[in-house]
């Protein structure tokens, strides 16, 4: 649910020029009037840090209301903190880091570099501890680097200097984190506090907007997060499509849910775009090394691109694949490929699976001679791989339902399915793994990261007797304990239709999965999961709330 590893991966542009108008004569210049609410904010910021060190300092062994002092001081330290967020963000990464990084180690690739847990996540977590009394010493310390991380940022504008368009990015990279991120409760799982910093950060950037307009939509917005503070109850649907989809569209950019916010193009591979051959040879059996398999046997278009099974059966023998079968749907929207990700793009992952001798066993010279043979024209390998990741990256078609309600037919999803969005991206934090728009592990707002969860999978699905899966996960080729059993976030789309489900299909249905969700992954089962990702905390899920996400899940069918 949150990014504790970075894997490295191309910038996409995502945000474009035009909108939010460059300040005319009667307007002071964005960039000094960003400066200035930085001066006015930083002072107040740093006396809430403070104030938090010091409710640190008073906990006191057995007294509970010492540990809900330090967490209210935590709330309001994290509110404060989205003041300054869409400028220390954009323009102080490093920095902003120190204040909300994730909670545990974040390891760069392929440096194997560690990134100690620091920041208002880390002291989140070990408030929320049952153990907290004896973390005393760690939160005091890690409130020490905050007061002096705090105190320090005046003089983060000494020489500084930036143009408009910087801070117009800075403002458009934050609105989507407060679509994607905050209202989600990516960074505050425990608090709850997303839809109170989404209003924080939302006032943050009101103040350098220019036009009747935007801030007609940013007022409207800041109201409506104000009035539906409560975390579980916020109705994220509607502050989407009333207030902050227009206001995206009136900055001049793509809107997040539209099928070009992401250019597929931008995402590492070939630039081969001969998607009519690679249509044709993905149903090609001549690609294997007997004739009997094609990609479509084991990615059945009919299915979704999947194959329904639990696990495939190895070419020529009929033992079972390591690993479930996933769907091909959306999958050029990654930076890494396979369930453990040892793949870059989706040429490498062709070009593994053909030369796989469980899977295709293909030789090159003898399908290039059966192809010529057969097409009557001479082949390449990078032009079959080429043409074949070519027609994945075509596989992409939010067709959905809640694709038609996000576009304006607000007839497309039922109000079950509109609730269920709400739960999805609220209380079960679901939106905190499968990031909008694609509701997969690819990170807003750059989307230039895929993320790893370590979720505990058992090997069944008896969860009174759960069964502990010898699959490693990533760990089996980049081994380091903190990928031991870690896989990729799979999109959450067309889940409805593609049991069974997780990387060793263990899950024969959907409810299984929210229940497995619900009770707090692996850990919460009881299992040891040492470095488990997902939070142990359960979720506290109703039987309503839970039919309301399958109803969600069904929205997100696409029509092939």
């Amino acid at each position: 649910m949150r990014r504790w590893w970075i894997i490295p991966g191309l910038l996409i542009t995502l945000l474009l020029t035009g909108g939010l108008s460059s300040p005319g004569k009667d307007h002071a210049p964005m960039t000094d009037v960003a400066i200035a609410h930085f001066k006015r904010v930083q002072p107040v910021f740093e006396q809430k840090v403070l104030l938090l060190q010091e409710r640190i300092r008073q906990l006191n062994t057995g007294d509970l209301q010492t540990i809900q002092n330090a967490k209210e001081a935590l709330a309001d330290c994290r509110i404060s903190y989205k003041q300054l967020a869409f400028f220390l963000e954009y323009f102080f990464p490093g920095q902003a880091y120190v204040f909300n990084s994730p909670a545990k180690y974040e390891i760069e690739e392929p440096f194997v570099e560690y990134e100690e847990p620091v920041g208002f996540q880390q002291i989140e977590a070990l408030l929320y501890d049952t153990a907290v009394f004896r973390h005393k010493t760690a939160l005091e310390a890690q409130a020490v680097v905050m007061a002096e991380s705090a105190s320090d940022l005046p003089s983060l504008l000494y020489n500084f200097s930036a143009t408009d368009h910087q801070v117009k990015e800075s403002i458009r990279q934050e609105l989507i984190r407060v679509m994607t991120l905050y209202i989600s409760g990516y960074d505050a799982p425990l608090l709850k506090t997303g839809i109170r910093e989404a209003a924080a950060a939302m006032r943050a950037i009101d103040t350098l907007m220019v036009g009747d307009s935007l801030h007609y939509y940013m007022k409207q917005g800041i109201a409506f997060l104000d009035a539906g503070a409560d975390f579980d109850s916020f109705d994220r649907l509607h502050f989407l499509t009333e207030y902050a989809l227009p206001l995206q569209r009136l900055m001049g950019d793509t809107r997040l849910f539209s099928r070009s916010f992401l250019d597929r193009q931008a995402f590492p591979g070939s630039n081969n775009t001969d998607t009519q051959l690679g249509r044709i040879l993905f149903a090609e059996k001549l690609l294997s090394g007997n004739g009997s398999r094609s990609c479509a046997s084991c990615h059945q278009p009919s299915a979704f691109f999947t194959d329904g099974a639990i696990r495939n059966t190895v070419l020529d023998s009929d033992s079972l694949l390591p690993r479930h079968t996933p769907g091909l749907l959306y999958s050029c929207y990654q930076y890494s490929q396979f369930w453990d990700g040892r793949a870059h793009n989706v040429d490498d992952q062709v070009m593994a699976v053909l030369h796989s001798r469980q899977e295709m066993n293909a030789i090159d010279d003898s399908i290039l001679a059966r192809l010529q043979h057969k097409y009557r024209q001479p082949f390449s390998i990078p032009q079959v791989t080429g043409a074949l990741a070519a027609y994945l990256r075509t596989l992409a078609p939010f067709s959905s339902p809640f694709d038609r309600y996000i576009e304006g037919d607000r007839r497309a999803m039922t109000p079950q399915q509109q609730k269920g969005f709400n739960v999805f991206m609220g209380k079960a934090q679901c939106g905190t793994c499968h990031f909008a728009p694609v509701f997969n592990g690819l990170i807003p707002p750059l989307y230039n990261r895929t993320e790893f969860e370590v979720l505990g999978t058992p090997a069944n699905e008896d969860f009174r007797r759960p069964a502990t899966d010898a699959d490693r996960g990533r760990a089996a080729f980049f081994p380091i304990e903190f990928y031991e059993g870690a896989f990729k976030t799979p999109t959450a789309r067309n889940t409805s239709v593609t049991a069974p489900y997780m990387h060793n299909g263990a899950f024969s249905s959907i409810d299984k999965v929210i229940d497995f969700y619900d009770k707090g992954g692996g850990a919460g089962l009881g299992m040891t999961v040492h470095n488990q990702t997902l939070s142990a905390v359960p979720l506290g899920l109703s039987e309503d709330e839970k039919k309301a996400l399958i109803a969600f899940m069904e929205a997100l069918t696409d029509k092939l």
